[in-house]
């Protein structure tokens, strides 16, 4: 229904109003009652609308782990995100099954964890299409064996690194796999009453579908919450003097790395009985003159010509040349 009346409308309302038909003072007393409204102090509101929208585009792309999955369960899997909410962790424990598969990550440097809890049917179909089966549900909710562990840990190998594309555009994060649980009521992530976000996504693998909920606790990311912004996650500039910031760290360890730098002074050819002879003081000839440029060496790799000299009654080489010069010559 449109909020714009038009002029006829208008005119009905006031002449409504005039003859009686329309109670003003019921009017104003309905209005004054909408204002006032009951709030939970058990369910504090943490994130703004603005938070949710940049965390629900953020965990979008978290969805990109349909490409990962596509190539090893040989389908393709459709993720989704559904929505994002703040509810009390004590609320968020309930609405989860009593037997289900979490994964428990850390969200280094900030404190705190995280869990990804997955329905069981949607974890079973990807091992069953894992393996090569046709993934037809439904199946026998238990604990996953050790083999299954296994092979889920190395299926979801690269949920750390999408993770922190995630959230690459509000603080640089190194999520890393903690471990595997089954039982929720044994994961203590918060105090009950915290408020905690749950980013709900379906995921329907072949015939079989599901939630997959991603609970982050508000102390965890609090020290990020004032960079989860639309100004300041949607910033090209920001995002530019980051990667200049990451591209200027990234050559300073590079050139900080230490390396193995040798000269080949030349070489020669000896029969096996005359390196059987050799003695101290024997003197072994080689092929190059002391005119000649050796050879230098970094790392095992050719990379440079040089001329043998001294320097401070120390021997030395001068660098001449690049040793893929006389490639590009010839």
């Amino acid at each position: 229904m449109s909020e714009v009346l038009s002029q006829s409308e208008i005119d009905a309302l006031l002449s409504a109003i005039k003859s009686g038909e329309i109670d003003t003072a019921a009017m104003r007393n309905e209005q004054e009652s909408v204002r006032v409204r009951s709030y939970d102090f058990r369910r504090a509101m943490r994130f703004s609308k603005d938070h949710l929208r940049v965390l629900r585009r953020m965990h979008e792309h978290f969805c990109l782990l349909t490409t990962h999955l596509s190539g090893q369960l040989r389908s393709v899997p459709q993720i989704q995100v559904e929505s994002v909410d703040q509810v009390p962790y004590e609320e968020f424990i309930r609405s989860i099954p009593v037997l289900t598969v979490l994964q428990l990550f850390e969200m280094s440097p900030l404190e705190g964890r995280i869990v990804l809890e997955m329905n069981p049917q949607v974890v079973f179909a990807m091992l069953d299409k894992y393996m090569g089966g046709d993934s037809v549900g439904p199946y026998r909710e238990r604990e996953l064996t050790d083999i299954e562990v296994t092979l889920l840990r190395r299926l979801f190998e690269p949920m750390s690194s999408i993770l922190a594309d995630a959230w690459s555009g509000v603080a640089s994060l190194e999520p890393a796999f903690l471990s595997f649980e089954s039982n929720p009521q044994f994961l203590q992530l918060t105090t009950p009453n915290e408020t905690v976000l749950v980013v709900t996504m379906s995921v329907r693998v072949g015939d079989t579908s599901g939630l997959v909920n991603l609970c982050i606790p508000h102390a965890t990311i609090e020290p990020v919450i004032p960079m989860l912004s639309n100004r300041y996650y949607m910033d090209p500039g920001r995002h530019a003097q980051g990667s200049r910031g990451a591209d200027a760290r990234i050559q300073a360890r590079v050139l900080g790395v230490p390396v193995d730098v040798r000269v080949q002074m030349g070489d020669t050819t000896l029969k096996m009985s005359e390196v059987l002879d050799l003695a101290v003081g024997d003197t072994i000839v080689l092929r190059q003159s002391i005119r000649d440029p050796a050879l230098v060496y970094v790392d095992g790799a050719p990379a440079f010509w040089a001329s043998i000299g001294k320097k401070n009654r120390m021997y030395a080489v001068k660098i001449v040349r690049e040793w893929g010069a006389d490639i590009d010559r010839e």
